[in-house]
Order: C-alpha cells, then structure tokens, then sequence
C-alpha cells in the first residue's frame, strides 16, 4: 500500500514509522515543508498514560523519548503573593524538536522516505497514493481544500498569548497570576529539557489592548512579559523562536471540530489526524497526545481490518467513530480548562481565597475531582478540607479529622444548614385539591430522615389556575396550608433537616394530564384558562394563553402574597419564588417567550420588571431572618433566548432586590431547545453568577454521587448542591454517600442506628474483597 503523510509533526511521523513497522511492504512517505530536523515550537506535555500506549506500541522510539523526558509530579501556583504547592500528578516533558527528531530517525530506521523542504499544495499531487495522510497542521491545506465535505467547525477564542521560553528551570508545572491596572495576566510554565522551560502568557483582549501590546514589536512583549513575571523568572531572561512572525507574536487559540474526517478525492482516500482534524487548549496540554493517539488508533484499525488497500474505507470509518469519542472527551475537558483562564481575573482571582483559587485551578477542567485530588496528593487535599471547614467553623476533631465540604454546615439569615445538600424541587403529581398529604408526608419526611439539610416540595402553585396539572400541591387556602404545616412540625420533630417551599404559577405550561398520561399534554376535560407573559402556546396543540394586563397581574401578585402568608403559618424555613423552567414568571424573562412591545417587554430591565414586583411583594411580608432563593433557568438552550449572560443579569437584579441565593437551572421555556446534557452540566451556570455577580448559588443538574457535591463546593462553584432523581431512587442519599466515602461519624435517625452499622460493615467487606 502506498502511503503519503502530508505534513511531518507527531502524528504524520508516529503513523508512519507505525504502519511501516506493521508491515515494511508498505511504501510511506512523510512530506514535510520545513528542512531535515529543522522545526519550530517549545516544549510539549504528555500523561503517564500516552507515553505507556508508546511503549507498547513501539518501545525503540518510546525508550529514547522517556531518556529525553523531564519528568514532574508537582503543580505549584503563585498568587497574591502566596507559593501553594501540590504533588501526584504525572507530567512528562520534551522539547518538540527534540521529540520530531527522535520520530524522524526511527521512520528514517525502518525505511520511511522522509521528504523535507516539500510545500504541498494538494493531495492531487500524489495521485499514485492509496491513503493520503493530512497531518499538515492546524491551517492544513488539504483540509481547506475539502471543506464543503469536512465541514470544520472554527472558533477564534478571546484571550491572547504568547508562546516563549525561558533558561530558567522549574521543578514543577508553575503557574504565575498577576494583577496589573488594566487586567490580569497568566504564565503557563514548564521543564521541557535540561536548559530550558517554556513559558506562556496569556491575557484578556481588553487588557491586551489597553497596555498596548498589540502596537509593540516582539521584544517590546517580551520586555514587557518579563518586568511583570520579574518574581517568578528570578533575573532570567525570556526569549522567542518565532522571530519569523510579523508584529508581536500574540496570537488567539482556534478551537477546531471537523464534522467529517476522511474523503475520497477519486484517486486516494484522504484522512485529517492531528491538528489538521481537532485542537486542544494548551491550558490541559492535550494536543501532541491527541495526535499520537489518531496515529495508534488509525494503527490500531488495520491491524483489526488487514493492511490490504480494499479495506481502507472500513478501516477509516472505525477509526473516526473511536476516535470522535476519546476527542470530544478531551476537547470538553480543555474547554473547560480555556474558559476557566479566560474569565480568571472577573470571576475567581479577584473572588476567591488563595486556597480555595488552587482547588479550583486544579479542578478547572472537571476531569480531576475530589476524591481524585486525595489519590493524587492526599496530604495536600485534607490540609485544604481543613481550611475550608474553618470557613465555615469547623474545628478539627481529636484526631484532626474534619468533614468534607458537603458536610459542612451553611448559614443563611437566621437558618443554619447541616449540611450542603439540597432535596430539589420535583413535581409527584399527586396531591387532591393542593393539599399535602400522607403520600407527600411519607415521600418528603423519608428524604428528611435520609440526610438531606434542606428539603424543598415540588412547585407550590400559588392559586387553582396556577398549577401545571390538577395533581400539583397548592398553598392557596388554610386547609393547604395546615398540610403543610404537618409536614414542617414532622421534619422538625424528628430530624436535623429544614423545610423549604417553593411558590410558583405555571402560565402556558398549566392545565396539563399528569406526567404519566402525557407530560405537557393539555388536559382534555376539566381544564382552565392560561395567563402569560405573551399570547404563546408551549406546544402546537397547547391552549393559547391571555397575554396578561395589568389587572392579570395584580390578581397573581396578591396570590403570591396571599401564598407567602400562609407560608409564615407553616413554620417553614426558607422560601424559594420559581422563575425558571418556561412557567409565567420565567415567561417574563425570556425573549423568546416574551414578545411585549409595553415596559413589560424587550430590554432586560423590562422584562424582570413583573417578576420583581412578585419578588418585592413576596420579600416584605416573609420573615425577615428567613432566606428566599430564586430559581432562573440560566440557559434557554436555543437561539434568540436567555444565555448565561443574560441569566447573571437578572441575578444581579434579584441580588439588588434582597434574594439570598440563585438556584441555578436551564431550559424548559422552548419546547424546540437542544441542551447539552453531561455531568455537572448545569454547574457552570452556577460558578458564573456566584463569582461574578457575587451571589450564593445552589447548582442543580447531574450531581449524582458525593464526589460530584464535594467538587463543586470546595472549588466554590456554588454554596449548595440541590440533587433530584437520585433522591427519588434512593431516600437516603446523602447518609449512603457518607458512608460511602467513609464518614461514619454522620448521625442518622437514632431509629435506624442498626441499618448504619450493617451498611457501613457491607461497604467494609465490599472494599476489602476487592
């Protein structure tokens, strides 16, 4: 078979002398522009993990990179004048000349044809050739030739960097943050070989701008680089390889997706691997490990399919079905990783403790969590639970041991919390009349009993047409109330838990069949008229609601009034006013569900003002050392609606208005909305308002185990975690995760003292047959 790498990098090379020592029949050729062992580039970064696949794959080539390697397991941050250090994380370093040159003897050993000084211009001109490799790089001309069938997928993200290098050596991944008058900045630094370390820095586009870095020529950067990391370099220099640019060398990171990667072009089947087909955000390191990964992978399927031209195309198709997979994993993780350093000077480095900025700097990519921070660097990570139990005042037990941050008490107002989990809000559809009954006492007590310090009912609706099916719980009459008033005095009589109740209308989404005759189908019988924001039905076949007017809000106004006053009569603890989720308030909040032209409508000013007014009204007559919450859905998930943007706006007129926390979901205002589901996946929204807008947040959505919680509040991504479904499959949730993570000194219900002790024995014996 005849083989053509377009473009000498790491994969082009790595599958190359692969495939020839896979079978020396094979005639490849690796075609590259610059001259023989002549490229540009610092260091690059590998796992543990890429560099055991080189040994097994071809261990000549991987025992000479390894000899070369810099090898660190430390991490070590410099901010506000403090050095934190942590170890266990398993980096390896290598010059990228140093590490193309090894590649290049090996083809050169087992008989690739190197070509050097060769601009390809089209994979036409090797029309002989059964496979065209387009490992050319991230402008790969190959890829642009066929872009109609490679659809890439381009973003030009907003920071700027610069890649430079430095003699000084570090013994650990160092990262610098410095504030300046326009703006943070941060260095990126790392051992590539025995002289030299590279050494990024990146910034925002504003304060790029305003220092005037963009006007400077590449030793004006590099002046200016080195005065600001002055502390760090310790008196050496920085220095560049890219004096073949123009200008001062900073450049923006393209994140590129191709919705295709293989073609026939009528003579030779043409695949992108590398850059060429995706890239990776420096911030995790990732892209010469996806490139030897597409080399092996694409290996891997000729091996599996026979290295016969007939089998190409099934050999392509495999190959880019696995590897989108392991991509788009990694691409996820690096986004994450890219975002947290675009937004680290607005949202954490001038928010956050230094302690708490080094947890989240660690978990910023959301692939290392709590319980793999303490497998990694054990010591480290229970310093920091210490830390943050103080915090929260905590003091160490006898033996030094504190709870992890889930298991941390939080005080709002007059209420204290055992803990940070959260019982959410979620409809059962089975009340009569509104009234909480025996099904509610047993299903919300059981969740009480199990642990959880905060247990929410489902949406309360504050009036009989405000309700989204005739099986909603309602709090607009005595009789409802004292049900609920039975609920909170059982909570409270038999555990540590708080109660909390959440008020809210469900506009164009009411008058529905129970979820499990049709969920959003309108009830056919007995049905009643729908209020919101805009004469918009929520499905086609859904009723068409009444745009309200002013005497419409007047009535619901006094209803929420009205529900908050026997709300008082309850006992309950904490209230919570529900403007997310498509219902009548949220309705008011998204453009796309709020077509108004009156003060009611368009600007975000407007369109908060209805349910600010609720907000104020209900505010008022509600204790004033009781919490209330709002929830907003912080993504619309469709064009033309709310953004987390838009959502950090209005929790920033609710903070205004007096609201103690934002209770972060999305979506369920468009029925056409496409969400991106995955774990945490709502989580972020929750990070942006709680750190930028400086409001405590409850995050919700796919937080299923303990390690989940403990992430996201030690890293202070939100002060409360709220967990649903899990609660419905287990009642003890948040006692079993305890034990779990083996917290035993978690009080359960004196009742099932018994039950503790035969699950903490059977998780005992479970772990040690392992």
């Amino acid at each position: 078979m005849r083989i053509v790498c377009i473009g000498g990098g790491p994969a082009g090379l790595y599958f190359a002398l692969l495939m020839k020592k896979q079978n020396p029949a094979h005639e490849i050729s690796v075609v590259e522009r610059n001259r023989p062992y002549d490229t540009f580039g610092w260091g690059v970064v590998f796992s543990d993990a890429t560099m055991e696949a080189m040994r097994a794959w071809d261990p000549d080539s991987a025992a000479e990179i390894e000899d070369a390697f810099n090898h660190w397991d430390d991490i070590e941050v410099w901010f506000k004048g403090t050095r934190q250090r942590t170890s266990g994380h398993g980096f390896v370093g290598i010059g990228r000349k140093k590490l193309l040159n090894i590649l290049q003897r090996r083809c050169e050993a087992l008989g690739v044809e190197l070509v050097f000084e060769t601009d390809v211009a089209s994979d036409l001109d090797y029309a002989d050739a059964d496979l065209v490799i387009a490992s050319d790089g991230f402008n790969s001309k190959i890829r642009n030739r066929y872009q109609e069938v490679f659809e890439p997928d381009l973003v030009t993200r907003p920071n700027r960097y610069i890649w430079l290098g430095t003699n000084k050596l570090y013994d650990a991944f160092t990262f610098d943050f410095r504030k300046t008058d326009h703006g943070w900045f941060q260095a990126h630094i790392y051992k590539f070989d025995d002289k030299t370390s590279t050494f990024i820095v990146e910034t925002t586009e504003d304060a790029y701008e305003k220092h005037g870095l963009g006007q400077m020529d590449q030793q004006g950067s590099i002046d200016f680089c080195q005065d600001l990391f002055s502390e760090v370099l310790d008196g050496a220099e920085l220095m560049t390889n890219a004096r073949h640019l123009r200008g001062s060398a900073w450049l923006n990171f393209n994140r590129l997706i191709c919705g295709k990667w293989s073609h026939f072009n009528g003579h030779s089947h043409v695949v992108l691997m590398g850059d060429a087909a995706h890239t990776a955000h420096f911030a995790i390191g990732s892209g010469t490990k996806l490139a030897i990964d597409d080399a092996i992978e694409l290996t891997n399927q000729f091996n599996r399919h026979g290295h016969a031209k007939e089998q190409i195309p099934a050999v392509l198709e495999d190959y880019e079905e696995i590897r989108r997979v392991d991509v788009a994993r990694i691409q996820n993780a690096a986004r994450n990783a890219m975002e947290w350093f675009e937004v680290v000077g607005r949202r954490y480095a001038d928010t956050l403790p230094p302690e708490q900025f080094m947890y989240s700097m660690l978990t910023r990519s959301q692939r290392i969590s709590h319980e793999n921070l303490r497998l990694r660097d054990k010591a480290w990570l229970e310093g920091y639970e210490r830390w943050f139990a103080s915090q929260a005042g905590v003091e160490p037990s006898a033996d030094g041991r504190v709870p992890p941050p889930m298991f941390t008490p939080y005080t709002m107002r007059g209420v204290t919390l055992t803990n940070r989990i959260v019982m959410s809000p979620m409809a059962m559809y089975s009340a009569k009349d509104g009234v909480l009954d025996d099904f509610h006492l047993v299903h919300l007590g059981a969740r009480a009993l199990g642990g959880a310090a905060l247990v929410f009912g489902e949406m309360t609706c504050v009036s009989p047409d405000a309700r989204i099916t005739p099986g909603c719980l309602g709090l607009w009459n005595e009789k409802q109330a004292e049900g609920w008033k039975r609920f909170v005095d059982f909570v409270h009589g038999n555990s540590t838990a708080k109660v909390g109740i959440q008020l809210g209308h469900a506009g164009r989404k009411g008058a529905t069949k129970l979820a499990w005759e049709g969920i959003d189908q309108p009830l056919q019988t007995g049905d009643w008229p729908l209020i919101s924001a805009s004469a918009l039905p929520y499905l086609k076949n859904s009723q068409v609601p009444k745009a309200m007017d002013r005497a419409d809000m007047d009535r619901v106004k006094a209803d929420f009034v009205r529900a908050t006053e026997l709300a008082v009569t309850t006992g309950a603890d904490w209230l919570e006013l529900h403007c997310a989720h498509g219902y009548l308030l949220s309705s008011f909040l998204s453009p796309l569900t709020n077509r108004r032209t009156d003060e009611y409508g368009g600007s975000h000013e407007n369109r908060a003002r209805y349910p600010l007014e609720i907000f104020n009204a209900i505010r008022a007559v509600w204790p004033e050392d009781k919490p209330i919450s709002v929830r907003l859905s912080c993504h619309d998930w469709f064009e033309g609606g709310n953004t987390p943007d838009d959502a950090a706006i209005f929790a920033q007129m609710f903070k205004d208005a007096g609201a103690d926390m934002i209770d972060c979901s999305s979506g369920q205002v468009w029925k056409e909305e496409k969400p991106v589901y995955g774990r945490l996946f709502q989580t972020p929204f929750s990070d942006k308002i709680r750190n930028e807008v400086g409001i405590p947040t409850i995050a919700v959505g796919a937080i299923s185990e303990a390690d989940h919680a403990n992430s996201v509040i030690a890293a202070g991504r939100a002060d409360l975690c709220a967990v649903a479904r899990p609660h419905l499959a287990d009642p003890a949730w948040v006692l079993h995760e305890a034990a779990r993570i083996g917290l035993t000194d978690i009080a359960w219900p004196k009742q099932y003292y018994s039950g503790k002790q035969q699950y903490e024995t059977n998780l005992a014996r479970a772990a040690a047959a392992k």
